[in-house]
């Protein structure tokens, strides 16, 4: 027989589920080297005590228990370098270890994931934790188990304003877990009834008097815990009986309310950006302001459009429900080297050249094109958006002329070449001869400031958004310091990367400032590229990179728009306005217009080098125009597709027929119901395709539906054409490029 173990042997040589302490993981160790020398000493010197019991000191096993101080061992680890006791690792959405901030908007609720475990088999608990930008505590969301077996925790957050908020992760031991699942097991298996039951009462009691707030919901929640403790110390009841009072659905609700936090610990902070909803959510539309009104006189001579004329044509654009109008640059062209007709070298007289071509004795990145009129003129076409509820993006390209103002001036910030030359912009194959690229290498402040300066400008005169050419062509260093300035003095103002290159290139632009990136869309044909593409922009890059989704530019047309016809710009149209929250389209898409020029992938005929004037409603313009519509229509009442990171792809029976659905919770919606759409859209544009869709209905918030073939599950609209249907599990569709070649489906549940 050996003497009884004290408390503190106890509790350092057992699982220790219940202790408060928070000492170090090498103080721990120090300690449990002491006691077991305590232990030892203790059954070699120590009598047993007569008729001494362990059930009181086993009990403390789940209650905790006052610990005796014990000298600290020296560490050799930083303190940013220790592991957690119970340790959060992985952490996501964090840019290089939370480095740069991640992205999210207001009000759009963001996953936080984290890997997160422990030794043995006690349980545990973690929360996402948000901080706002005083760096408040102002949310705790409990994560669960997304992958069963892996560790991987999810929980979500949502921000209420503006600014740099941050989140951590918080883990803790949970007493109350590890014992009611123990005592499940033990009693049923009639093991250690008395001392399992024991144990829930010191844990109830321990609960109760940890409630440190107060009023009525606390009251109560102490009274709940109280009458646990009591029903689980009735010896005239049963033990399962007794066992009920202490895992009962009141109890868990309170400990899921008020957890016990044994061990707890936060991590660091992790940055994420919270910016005005435009940033996510927005339907572009691209114009030539000089093509608006263009004519030719009765000598053939062309007379450009104005910004006046564009202006006019402003409503016919928002009636489509547009509400982002993109101007190409509106500044005075250069002669030297002016591009004419499909990027030819040398212009025609009467030729406009090319909006790029930036500068002329007129003036550079800060004037006006005299055929487009004055800054008068650029006000009151911003006056006459903006009063349509659209809001102005102005294309910046960093670039010049040899025309421009800033050569003559500034011939340091250009690159000479060994015969003194400036050496022009190229993108091999393409050469750009009437351009001269910036070099920021001379005189990076005085040309940071005048950078600075244009956009300050342009922002004076009502411009919120900025699409920058090229950015890819510029130092990052300089883009991360220029897009930290803006963001301080100007928060709503935007930036959109218009950057189709490499995947790192494009992720460190979002991640070092820029709101939203073109993407690889257009290029994206096939169903299952389509698909993974739509999970990658939608999960792997959101926190870094918001996509903006385009069918065409002025620069991009593929093959498939061109083999395609009409119908290939309808299904491009209904998959690029549901695939992203931000999509655009560039003026003449209602035509289809779909001429390639040879040997390129863009139009022929470019309007980057000569004016196009267009009558919409000729051809297949009016068709075009009311698809647009409906499609913008959906996208404005639906917040489901208004959000990014809700998408689910569901199975589909046809290698051409596409189904995803954007899903959004009560809680998360501004509507405060739950919003769902359902897409379906055929990816051949020249022959009929049918097939079976399955979905996946907990993805759609019906997961406790049943499953049975033929069961119907909800009420579908089409947004498309109003149609009303009855859709299960499973079913059927049938699209053709002449008819209906896609669903936009609101959903009701029956």
């Amino acid at each position: 027989m050996t003497a009884p173990r004290s408390p503190r042997t106890r509790s350092t040589t057992a699982k220790h589920r219940g202790s408060e302490e928070t000492t170090t993981p090498s103080t721990r160790a120090a300690e449990r080297a002491h006691t077991r020398k305590a232990s030892r000493a203790a059954t070699r010197s120590t009598p047993p005590a007569p008729g001494a019991s362990q059930d009181a000191d086993a009990a403390l096993k789940y209650a905790g228990s006052a610990e005796t101080p014990t000298p600290q061992a020296p560490t050799l680890l930083r303190e940013d370098c220790r592991i957690s006791r119970i340790p959060a690792t992985e952490v996501w959405p964090s840019i290089e270890d939370g480095r740069w901030p991640a992205k999210a908007v207001v009000n759009e609720s963001f996953p936080v994931r984290a890997t997160v475990f422990r030794e043995g088999h006690d349980a545990f608990a973690a929360e996402a934790v948000l901080y706002d930008p005083a760096g408040q505590e102002v949310q705790r969301s409990l994560m669960r188990d997304i992958a069963p077996g892996l560790d991987r925790y999810e929980a979500r957050l949502r921000a209420g304003e503006q600014g740099l908020w941050s989140f951590a992760i918080s883990t803790w031991s949970d007493p109350f877990a590890t014992w009611s699942h123990d005592a499940s097991v033990k009693i049923a298996a009639g093991i250690d009834s008395d001392l399992m039951l024991e144990e829930g009462a010191l844990l109830m009691e321990r609960a109760a008097a940890s409630l440190s707030v107060t009023g009525t919901e606390a009251d109560e929640a102490r009274e709940v815990l109280t009458q646990a403790a009591i029903g689980l110390r009735d010896a005239s009841a049963s033990a399962q009986t007794r066992l009920s009072a202490g895992v009962h659905q009141q109890v868990r609700r309170v400990m899921r309310r008020f957890p016990l936090r044994d061990l707890e610990e936060t991590t660091k902070r992790y940055p994420v950006y919270v910016d005005r909803e435009r940033a996510l959510v927005g339907s572009w539309y691209e114009i030539f302001p000089r093509s608006i009104g263009a004519h030719r006189n009765e000598s053939g001579e062309w007379t450009s459009g104005t910004l006046r004329s564009a202006a006019g044509d402003l409503e016919r654009i928002r009636n489509m429900g547009f509400d982002v109008i993109y101007l190409t640059p509106i500044h005075p062209i250069g002669t030297t080297m002016r591009k004419g007709k499909n990027n030819s070298l040398t212009a025609a007289p009467g030729e406009p050249g090319s909006p790029y071509g930036i500068g002329a004795p007129e003036g550079g990145h800060d004037a006006i094109h005299p055929d487009l009129g004055t800054f008068a003129d650029f006000d009151a076409f911003v006056e006459r958006a903006q009063g349509l509820g659209m809001e102005v993006a102005l294309d910046i390209a960093l670039q010049c002329s040899p025309d421009h103002p800033w050569v003559s001036e500034h011939p340091e910030w250009f690159t000479k070449r060994s015969d003194g030359s400036i050496a022009y912009a190229e993108n091999p194959p393409k050469k750009y001869q009437d351009i001269y690229p910036l070099n920021f290498d001379n005189d990076y402040a005085g040309l940071y400031q005048a950078i600075v300066d244009v956009i300050e400008l342009w922002i004076a005169h009502g411009v919120t958004i900025f699409r920058v050419d090229n950015p890819h062509t510029k130092p990052l260093r300089f883009w991360q310091e220029f897009l930290a300035q803006m963001r301080r003095d100007h928060p709503d103002v935007l930036f959109l990367a218009e950057a189709f290159t490499r995947p790192a290139m494009m992720r460190t632009l979002g991640a070092v400032g820029f709101h939203q990136s073109y993407t690889y869309f257009a290029w994206r044909t096939h169903k299952q590229e389509i698909e993974d593409y739509l999970t990658e922009v939608a999960r792997d890059t959101a926190h870094l990179m918001r996509p903006a989704f385009w069918p065409t530019t002025h620069d991009i047309l593929t093959s498939q728009m061109v083999d395609g016809g009409e119908a290939a710009f309808r299904l491009r149209a209904v998959l690029a306005a549901t695939g992203a929250p931000t999509w655009g389209i560039y003026s003449g898409y209602e035509l289809a217009e779909n001429v390639q020029r040879p040997g390129f992938e863009e139009q022929n005929d470019n309007e980057k080098y000569e004016y196009r004037p267009r009558d919409y409603a000729s051809g297949c313009g009016p068709e075009m125009s009311r698809l647009l519509t409906a499609l913008n229509e959906a996208r404005a009442e639906h917040p489901a597709l208004q959000r990014l990171r809700n998408i689910t792809i569901h199975t589909t029976t046809h290698p051409e027929i596409i189904c995803f659905s954007r899903h959004v919770e009560a809680w998360e919606s501004p509507t405060g119901e739950a919003d769902t759409v359902i897409v379906v859209i055929s990816l051949n544009p020249h022959d009929q395709v049918e097939g079976l869709v399955t979905l996946d209905l907990g993805a759609l918030g019906l997961g406790g539906a049943s499953m049975g073939p033929g069961v119907p599950l909800m009420r579908v609209r089409d947004h498309l054409d109003g149609q009303d249907y009855t859709w299960g599990a499973t079913n059927f569709v049938q699209l053709q490029p002449w008819g209906r070649l896609a669903h936009v489906f609101s959903v009701e549940a029956l």
